[in-house]
C-alpha cells in the first residue's frame, strides 16, 4: 500500500535520468546534424545548449511552468479561507508552506510545480475554487501537496522544459533541412546519415511523450492514495474528482507540454475519448475515484 512520500528516492533518480537522457538526445541530434552540414561548430553549439538548457530546467523550471499556466500569485486577504486550508494541511504533512497562485481559467484544475519542497508552488484555476465544496478543496490541496512531499514536483516541471524543447529542436532541424538543403548530396554515405537522422529526430518528440506518460500515470495513483492518507477523508478528493471530470471544456492555456502536470487532463472530457485515450497523462477519473472509495487500495 502507498504511504505518504514512499517515491521521493525513485524521482529524484529519474529526474536526473531525465536530465542525462536529455542531453544525451541533444548531443546526438547536433553530431548528426553537424554531419549532416559538414560543420563541427554545429555539435560545440549543442553540447553548450543542452548543458545550459539541463541548468536552467532546473533552477527555473517552476518559473517557466507558472508563466505558461498564466498563473498569478495570490493575495493574502483576499484568499485568506484558500490560504488557511493549505497551511493547515502543510502543518499536518511536515512540509513549508508551498507558495500560492491562482489562475484565472473556468475550468477547475490545480497543479503542483517547484524544484524541492522549500521551492513549492500549488496553483489552483478559480473554476476550482467556485466549484468545489470545503472537503473536496483540502482533497485536492492534499493531492498537490503529496507531489510535492514525493518530490514529483521537479521531476514534472523539468519535463515541461526538456520535453517541449525536443520536440521544438526536432522542428527546428525538419524546417531547415528544406530550407537550407545539405552539403553532402552528392556523398552516398552523407545521404544515408542524413536519413537516419532524420529519422531520429522524427521519433525523438515520439521518444519524450513515452518519458512523459511513464512518468505521469502511476504518479496520479499515488498522489491519490497519500492525499487520503493526509486528510483521513478520501471521499473528498472523490467527489472533488467527479465534479472535475464533469467540466467539459478545456483550459484556456491548455498544452501537451504540461497536461501531466494538472490533477486532470487540462484538455477536458473529449480528450479522453477515441484513440486520444492513447496519449491520456492521466488515469481514467472513474478508475481514480474507484480505488479512492475501494478504501485506497493503489497496489
Amino acid at each position: 500500500m502507498a504511504t505518504l512520500y514512499t517515491q521521493q528516492r525513485s524521482n529524484t533518480e529519474k529526474t536526473w535520468l531525465l536530465m542525462a537522457v536529455f542531453l544525451a538526445i541533444v548531443v546526438a541530434l547536433g553530431w548528426l546534424i553537424s554531419f549532416y552540414y559538414n560543420n563541427q561548430a554545429i555539435l560545440y553549439v549543442a553540447i553548450i545548449f543542452s548543458l545550459v538548457m539541463n541548468f536552467a530546467s532546473y533552477w527555473w523550471s517552476d518559473k517557466i511552468v507558472l508563466s505558461l499556466a498564466g498563473a498569478k500569485e495570490a493575495n493574502h486577504d483576499e484568499n485568506m479561507q484558500l490560504y488557511h486550508l493549505v497551511e493547515n494541511l502543510a502543518i499536518t504533512a511536515g512540509l513549508p508552506l508551498p507558495k500560492i497562485y491562482i489562475i484565472q481559467d473556468s475550468a477547475p484544475n490545480a497543479f503542483a510545480t517547484g524544484r524541492d519542497k522549500k521551492h513549492a508552488v500549488v496553483a489552483v484555476t478559480t473554476g476550482l475554487l467556485g466549484m468545489l465544496n470545503k472537503n473536496e478543496l483540502e482533497g485536492v490541496i492534499a493531492h498537490e501537496l503529496s507531489h510535492i512531499g514525493n518530490r514529483d514536483i521537479l521531476l514534472s516541471s523539468v519535463i515541461v522544459v526538456l520535453v517541449g524543447l525536443i520536440a521544438i529542436l526536432s522542428d527546428m532541424f525538419i524546417r531547415s533541412r528544406f530550407i537550407f538543403g545539405s552539403s553532402d548530396d552528392d556523398n552516398k554515405a552523407g545521404g544515408i546519415l542524413a536519413i537516419v537522422g532524420v529519422v531520429f529526430i522524427i521519433l525523438s518528440p515520439i521518444i519524450a511523450t513515452l518519458i512523459q506518460l511513464a512518468i505521469s500515470r502511476q504518479r496520479e495513483f499515488l498522489a491519490d492514495s497519500s492525499g487520503a492518507l493526509l486528510t483521513r477523508y478520501p471521499e473528498g478528493l472523490a467527489s472533488a474528482l467527479e465534479k472535475i471530470g464533469s467540466y467539459n471544456w478545456p483550459m484556456q492555456k491548455a498544452s501537451n507540454a504540461m497536461a501531466h502536470l494538472y490533477i486532470s487532463n487540462p484538455f477536458g472530457v473529449k480528450a479522453t475519448k477515441g484513440i486520444s485515450k492513447l496519449f491520456m497523462t492521466h488515469p481514467p477519473i472513474e478508475e481514480r475515484v474507484a480505488r479512492l472509495r475501494a478504501g485506497g487500495n493503489f497496489n
